[in-house]
């Protein structure tokens, strides 16, 4: 039997009358060293490696690029006759889609709606890449904001919570992945996560949602991959039929987060203060204003008909940028959930 000693045993040869040591096997991986700092997630780090300084470590920097997909056929099986009174809603009864309209989807208006969305992106210099079209059961692949989140360094992929999503997960990873965008951690096991239900409020502390789409185990996987990013998670339980959390809160400024208070528990709110950050009100009545998307510190693009909260913005110095999104709104989403974004500026 040879000693894995042997292996290491420094010898002598003769070089021009002189002694020179020759050290171990595999000796010369010590000049090419390990190099672990700077980490993974440092922007410079991440430009030489991956090519871009991608994910984000807030919700209101300069933003630099997002993902969308256009709509496509997919909101062509939504039927008239599928009205359900219960629901006020055109409801598939297997579960497919719903619709919040009497009336089917005015396919031409939700096109041209999503691409004014497109066009005030690229208004703001912001780059817009586009997933690829997906089956065409998947009526809420337009919302690019729910199959994954955006973090230091890249992206976490979500899993769906409903069949009517499931499978979305791969398309998303296969677009984020042909850019190069790092992706972190993928959610598995029984953990289910929507990006829709995830805010960072500064750049050391997150919030997530639980609720009917996402659970305490994608909770808990996410908060261990935020660990360690130096990142402290707070779960927020969602109320009632709440599925996610930007459908009552929204950062819109470093320091102040546009929100209905009705629709979060007092002692978030109470939290929220604790880190500096202003609650604004939205007015009761207007709740699609929440699901705008902050372009750059203190300027956010928000749905047309909301006044009374653009004003309440206005008051405390946020721009205000609105465009036509209702038709698109009756899918279910609006602005926030069309857009993921890839890359911030630190604000």
């Amino acid at each position: 039997m040879v000693s894995a000693v042997s292996s290491f045993t420094v010898s002598a040869v003769t070089v021009g009358g002189e002694s020179t040591d020759v050290f171990p096997e595999s000796y010369h991986q010590m000049l090419c060293p390990p190099v672990a700092e700077p980490p993974f997630e440092d922007p410079a780090e991440l430009e030489r490696v991956w090519g871009e300084r991608w994910g984000s470590v807030d919700e209101v920097g300069t933003l630099r690029s997002v993902l969308m997909r256009r709509p496509g056929r997919e909101l062509e099986q939504i039927r008239a006759d599928a009205w359900n009174p219960a629901a006020q809603a055109l409801v598939d009864p297997n579960g497919g889609w719903y619709w919040e309209s009497e009336d089917p989807p005015d396919l031409p208006l939700v096109a041209r709606q999503h691409e004014g969305l497109v066009a005030a992106l690229e208004a703001e210099d912001v780059q817009v890449y586009f997933a690829e079209p997906v089956e065409e059961r998947l009526t809420k692949a337009m919302y690019t904001r729910d199959p994954l989140i955006s973090v230091p360094g890249g992206v976490i992929v979500g899993r769906l919570a409903p069949l009517m999503r499931r499978g979305e997960e791969r398309s998303i990873t296969q677009a984020v992945g042909s850019l190069g965008v790092p992706i972190l951690r993928t959610i598995t096991g029984t953990g289910l996560l929507e990006g829709g239900s995830f805010a960072k409020l500064t750049p050391r502390v997150a919030a997530f949602g639980t609720s009917i789409r996402c659970n305490d185990e994608a909770a808990s996987q996410l908060a261990e991959t935020l660990e360690w990013l130096g990142i402290d998670l707070i779960v927020v339980p969602m109320s009632g039929y709440s599925i996610h959390l930007d459908g009552h809160f929204a950062m819109v400024d470093v320091d102040k987060a546009l929100v209905d208070p009705t629709g979060l528990p007092h002692w978030f709110l109470d939290k929220l203060a604790e880190l500096g950050i202003e609650s604004i009100w939205c007015h009761p009545e207007e709740g699609w204003a929440i699901n705008s998307l902050a372009v750059r510190p203190g300027r956010v693009l928000v749905s047309e008909g909301h006044p009374r909260t653009a004003e309440r913005l206005g008051r405390r110095s946020v721009e205000v940028v609105t465009l036509p999104y209702d038709e698109i709104q009756k899918n279910g989403g609006g602005i926030h959930c069309s857009t993921m974004e890839l890359r911030r500026d630190p604000a």
